[in-house]
């Protein structure tokens, strides 16, 4: 995991080569100006996932895992806590390959606050569980930018 805010991120370039594309998009583009839904950087590599959705109460969600992809969260507008998880014990769904997604539960955990210009960089592995309500407004516009770890 890596925490920081936006201003920062060039401090992280020299990870795998696709986060450089990553980071390198991030620190010239306008996110309020990205379309809803899907945005391509370097195809399959790397990519942003635009997203309007609201903020839940943490027990209605679980902890997520992917393999192919790292994410890097930023709310573009309002705010959410995000969990990072250690200690699975439990598997809710199995990892499935074709959509990079499993869903588990976790003994232990941390929590982050996003919005205000934060990002996290949840890695392949790293349980994690996005979208947890900060308050009663629970608008999020929100990009998910998937980053290929190899």
């Amino acid at each position: 995991m890596i925490y920081d805010v936006i201003k920062n991120i060039g401090k992280y370039r020299g990870q795998p080569i696709w986060l450089d594309k990553a980071i390198s998009f991030l620190e010239t583009t306008d996110l309020n100006s990205l379309p809803i839904g899907r945005t391509e950087i370097e195809k399959d590599k790397v990519f942003v996932n635009v997203m309007e959705a609201n903020a839940r109460e943490e027990d209605e969600l679980q902890f997520e895992i992917h393999k192919k992809y790292m994410d890097i969260q930023i709310d573009i507008e309002g705010s959410e806590n995000i969990k990072i998880g250690f200690d699975v014990n439990n598997v809710f769904q199995s990892y499935k390959e074709e959509i990079d997604f499993g869903a588990v539960d976790c003994t232990e955990s941390i929590s982050c606050r996003l919005g205000n210009e934060r990002f996290i960089i949840c890695m392949p592995d790293e349980p994690h569980k996005p979208g947890i309500a900060t308050s009663d407004n629970t608008y999020l516009k929100k990009c998910v930018v998937k980053v290929a770890v190899n």
